[in-house]
């Protein structure tokens, strides 16, 4: 009679052995595969639903909404709709597939997992909450230009983790929303025009009170200048060659509006000043000596 081959590692379990224990445990699991089928279908059921419900839901929040809402809230709120729904559903569904899976179970075992998540995606969670808050409270919209320390940019979208901005140069500029939640943030364009300011000059030989009012004048005329808000020139300091004068007026808001009303406000500012006679210093040096200098003439030339 034959001996039953014997697996090296133990030489009392034969391959046969191994073989019907690996066959009756595919057969288990597939036969609890198969008995499990009509739960796992009632469970898609369940999720269609849940997409069912998060649509319309979505559709209600917009419809009753409608313009009233900042566009920022009404996202925040799709996402939380999402949110609730999705996890509701997912919920519901891994109760009907595994019936010994109580509710309390599960919420147990989902707040075990989010903790042990909570630490490993610390950033994550920081940024989407961050963008939670920012969506809710935040004065900025898309389309709004923001400045954050060095960072500058037109805001395309505020993400759950970060935020899309654009910058004057084309380039597109990603940023954690916890960065933004955390520093000063400088809302450019929170209002349709914003003040900007030029430093001039005249020479001290020049009538300082006429000078104020040609720059003043000048000013006004530029076609980028708010008509509505006053020009304000003021004669701000002694300088080394003249005397220093402030310009301040109010354009438009974005990047390119400052820039093209500070080059038209220049260009003016210079034109009145040349038209009416009056000399833009340049710098000036006075060299005194404490004694008399002597000419050297050279040989045969004294």
């Amino acid at each position: 009679m034959p001996k039953p081959t014997q697996t090296p590692h133990n030489p009392g379990l034969s391959l046969d052995r191994v073989f019907a224990v690996v066959f009756d445990t595919l057969s288990q699991a597939w036969a609890d595969f198969v008995s499990r089928l009509p739960l796992i279908g009632i469970a898609l059921l369940v999720l269609a639903a849940s997409w069912l419900v998060a649509s319309a839901s979505l559709w209600l929040a917009r419809r009753f909404a409608g313009k009233r809402a900042r566009p920022s809230f009404l996202r925040l709120i799709e996402r939380l709709i999402k949110t609730a729904a999705w996890a509701f559903g997912l919920l519901l569904a891994a109760i009907i597939v595994f019936p010994g899976v109580s509710p309390s179970k599960a919420l147990g075992g989902l707040g075990l997992l989010s903790v042990a998540v909570g630490f490993a995606f610390r950033d994550t969670f920081e940024n989407f909450f961050a963008g939670m808050l920012m969506l809710w409270k935040y004065p900025f919209e898309s389309g709004d230009f923001i400045e954050c320390g060095p960072l500058m940019g037109r805001v395309e979208q505020v993400h759950i983790r970060m935020t899309t901005l654009r910058q004057p140069t084309g380039e597109l500029l990603l940023v954690p929303n916890a960065h933004l939640f955390k520093n000063p943030v400088f809302v450019l364009t929170d209002q349709p025009e914003r003040r900007s300011s030029i430093l001039t000059g005249v020479a001290y030989s020049v009538d300082l009170g006429a000078a104020l009012e040609v720059i003043k004048n000048s000013v006004a005329d530029c076609e980028t200048v708010m008509p509505s808000r006053a020009v304000q020139v003021f004669a701000q300091a002694f300088g080394d060659s003249g005397i220093t004068i402030e310009v301040a007026w109010w354009a438009g808001a974005t990047p390119l509006d400052v820039r093209r009303s500070r080059s038209e406000v220049i260009v003016a500012v210079k034109a009145g000043l040349d038209a009416a006679g009056m000399e833009i210093p340049f710098p000036y040096r006075t060299l005194t000596f404490a004694e008399p200098l002597s000419i050297d003439t050279g040989p045969g030339n004294g």
